[in-house]
């Protein structure tokens, strides 16, 4: 049985998502602050976390922020009241999958939660089927990549990479020389069909940038095709 982790400090709506998730069939843990939620995180076995993200003690979004160090692929939705673009810019940023502004209909939050548990499931039977191809260290111009250890290493110095910044790596080398507009990088690694800011993609790249360039201003592994996305050159 999928278990859903609910923080939500209004009760009305805690109790209703509560009775609504249970009648579909999901098991539900609930917490009423941040701190409880991680705590539950921590000691239960979670498949998705419903977050909202102004709570007392710890937002949802400090509440991802330490989720998403402890697992990168534990599906995450963001509950909000909050409309303004950046906070949706700020909650995917932080690794969230999706994000549902309150007041929201049953049936889009049961499709939402469908659609990211589905999406889930296919990257983790992804990453499977290909872990032998796509886990290989890479190597182009002055940098080593062992997505294993999601390291890079350039010119002697080493780095750190999230599961992200590796994936998408991977994807860039597989995919050599080929433009790759920003909505399929989007759809493929946020898993949505994003038709908001790019930001968030724009991003990352720049963080990969600092860490693949020897001159993130003038890149020359990384490219940008303006107005469609980017190209990849080792």
């Amino acid at each position: 049985m999928i278990r859903i982790l609910i923080a939500e400090d209004e009760i009305p709506i805690r109790e209703g998502l509560i009775d609504l998730l249970e009648t579909e069939g999901y098991e539900i843990i609930s917490a009423e602050n941040g701190v409880k939620a991680l705590e539950l995180f921590n000691s239960e076995t979670v498949d998705l976390a419903l977050l909202d993200i102004m709570m007392p003690e710890m937002s949802g979004y400090d509440v991802c922020r330490a989720i998403r160090k402890i697992n990168e692929k534990i599906p995450v939705i963001f509950l909000t009241a909050k409309e303004e673009e950046i906070d949706k810019v700020v909650g995917l940023e932080l690794g969230a999958d999706d994000y549902i502004v309150k007041p929201f209909g049953v049936r889009e939050l049961l499709a939402r939660i469908k659609s990211v548990l589905r999406r889930s499931s296919m990257q983790d039977s992804s990453d499977s089927d290909t872990e032998k191809t796509d886990r290989k260290t890479i190597k182009f111009g002055e940098c080593l990549v062992d997505p294993v250890r999601f390291k890079i290493i350039r010119n002697s110095e080493e780095f750190d990479l999230s599961e992200k910044e590796v994936n998408l790596l991977v994807y860039f080398f597989n995919h050599e020389n080929e433009v790759l507009s920003r909505d399929s990088l989007l759809e493929k690694f946020w898993g949505m069909e994003y038709t908001g800011t790019t930001r968030t993609l724009d991003q990352h790249i720049a963080k990969l940038r600092q860490k693949v360039e020897k001159n993130p201003a003038e890149p020359v592994h990384i490219l940008t095709v303006h107005g469609t996305g980017y190209r990849f050159l080792s």
